[in-house]
């Protein structure tokens, strides 16, 4: 399984409450529909936090082949689109899962 994190900065002329809104109201609808995708956890970063994280999402598909094609797809650059508009910086990691509990 091929796992992508996505960390998300909201842009500056947003509060968190209105990020949070945006991310789980209507980004997350639209990541749904991403062709191939296996399971995606948006992880909202508390406000009370001295980071410039807002939210992390956590994408798994099969192979980073098909993340890569989701993404090539009219759905994928939409949902990439939606982000971009949302957001003043955007940093996807893709990385190896290593569970060490549970």
């Amino acid at each position: 399984m091929f796992k992508s994190m996505i960390l998300l900065t909201r842009r500056s002329d947003m509060t968190h409450q209105e990020f949070s809104e945006w991310w789980l109201g209507e980004h997350a609808p639209l990541a749904r529909q991403l062709p191939g995708v296996q399971r995606i956890t948006f992880n909202l970063v508390s406000d009370d936090q001295d980071v410039e994280i807002d939210g992390i999402t956590e994408l798994w598909f099969n192979s980073r082949e098909d993340f890569l094609a989701a993404y090539e797809t009219e759905i994928g650059k939409g949902v990439a689109a939606d982000s971009i508009a949302h957001v003043s910086g955007r940093v996807r990691i893709f990385v190896e899962e290593t569970p060490v509990l549970g």
